[in-house]
């Protein structure tokens, strides 16, 4: 018997992702037509004797997320519920506060994921390699190749090459270690937990500690990478799994543009029936296109390649589409152009305007690299990045938007670049 964990999170103090995660949970953010975290629900309902899916973050519980996990369980046809944890407890805390539920009905083992990665999730593949490796260890990280300069970004992972065991495990580390890279989806039996309780209790006492001292409180944080996976590497406990597929993190607006590209590449052979194909009197289709049956678009507009077409968009005469996402409801007037840009739910692009972002992709000719993380601003300035229009945004008639994050609910009345409207 098997259970899969999903790490969710929480409502983030960052920007990288607004401001898409006002409307919607980010785990919630349609990925290639479907949400984020479907994809990965998906892939953990095909494994055989999987017999419950846990969700475990902070989000408060609320309509979008009840009604989204309501049809998950529907269709995927498997228990899923969520666990609300009191507060952020890092990657190690959260499983281990709720180890009591995760290890009810006695699971061999479970594997843990981060919502926030897109990938072919190749856990049958991990379930194998775990079997392979006899019964005393405790974990399967899976891990994929980067360059030797983006490795810097991630942990990074020392193997012994012949028996794949984890000799070494450094979380961003300032100087080369590895290429060899943690997804963050691994697979754990039960003795994860024995490992996990000794930093809690060593933290417990530091915390005590730390408040006779200072009458200062410790936050109760358990990070699997730094905590755990530092302390049992080259102890024979972990074990990584390389998977030649495709990942990619999930961190901010642009990737998630860059992660629709991979799924709707990938659904040639798991999901055909949800890309567009060119037919008489619909849309020119270029490439990979996902269009909601409820969208409503002309058929003198191009659409492609990589573009998702939420629930009930309406698209004018002449509008060309490219390397976007347009949530629902949204309007693109006649001759619109919209280009590396996500259009929020409900908004408005006039007609003639133009609305252009930055691709944030890998170097295309580099098969190890991965996405930069983004920072907002550089020298001063915005970074060239993707357009995003929160929810609600009205861009009027023959003007160019480019490069530039809208918040929600804004009418504007002339052209921006490089610029964050407030």
């Amino acid at each position: 018997m098997l259970k899969a964990i999903i790490l969710i999170g929480g409502p983030q103090k960052g920007t990288r992702f607004r401001p898409l995660s006002f409307e919607v949970p980010k785990p919630l953010f349609p990925v290639a037509g479907v949400p984020m975290l479907q994809h990965h629900i998906e892939a953990c309902a095909q494994v055989p004797d999987m017999k419950e899916i846990i969700l475990i973050g902070f989000y408060q519980p609320n309509d979008e997320l009840n009604r989204f996990i309501s049809s998950a369980q529907q269709e995927f046809k498997i228990p899923i519920r969520y666990l609300q944890e009191f507060a952020a407890l890092g990657t190690g805390g959260g499983i281990y506060h709720f180890r009591d539920q995760i290890l009810s009905g006695g699971p061999a083992a479970f594997f843990l994921m981060n919502a926030d990665v897109c990938s072919e999730f190749p856990l049958q593949e991990m379930l194998r390699f775990h079997r392979q490796h006899g019964e005393n260890h405790c974990g399967v990280l899976l891990g994929t190749t980067a360059n030797r300069t983006q490795s810097l970004n991630y942990g990074c992972i020392v193997e012994n090459h012949e028996t794949n065991e984890v000799l070494h495990f450094v979380e961003k580390p300032s100087t080369f270690v590895s290429d060899i890279i943690n997804c963050g989806i691994y697979l754990f039996t039960p003795d994860i937990f024995g490992h996990i309780g000794t930093v809690f209790q060593r933290n417990q006492q530091e915390r005590i500690q730390e408040e006779l001292t200072n009458g200062k409180q410790m936050p109760e944080v358990i990070r699997l990478e730094q905590d755990i996976f530092t302390t049992l590497a080259g102890q024979k406990k972990l074990f990584v799994y390389k998977t030649q597929y495709f990942w990619s993190q999930i961190k901010s607006a642009g990737s998630a543009i860059y992660a629709s590209r991979l799924y709707l590449k990938q659904y040639h052979q798991t999901h055909p029936e949800r890309l567009a194909t060119n037919q008489d009197g619909t849309p020119k289709i270029i490439g990979d296109v996902y269009i909601h049956p409820t969208a409503n678009i002309d058929p003198s507009a191009v659409l492609g390649a990589n573009v998702s077409i939420g629930k009930g968009v309406t698209i004018g005469g002449g509008v060309r589409v490219r390397e976007s996402i347009v949530l629902h409801g949204a309007v693109l007037q006649d001759h619109c152009c919209v280009l590396n840009s996500i259009v929020g739910w409900d908004s408005t692009v006039g007609k003639w305007a133009r609305v252009e972002g930055t691709p944030s992709d890998p170097n295309p000719n580099d098969p190890y690299a991965k996405i930069d993380s983004e920072t907002l601003f550089r020298d001063g300035g915005l970074t060239p990045s993707i357009t995003i229009l929160g929810c609600n945004v009205n861009i009027p008639s023959e003007v160019i938007i480019r490069n530039s994050i809208v918040l929600p609910h804004k009418d504007l009345n002339r052209s921006f670049q490089n610029q964050i409207i407030l």
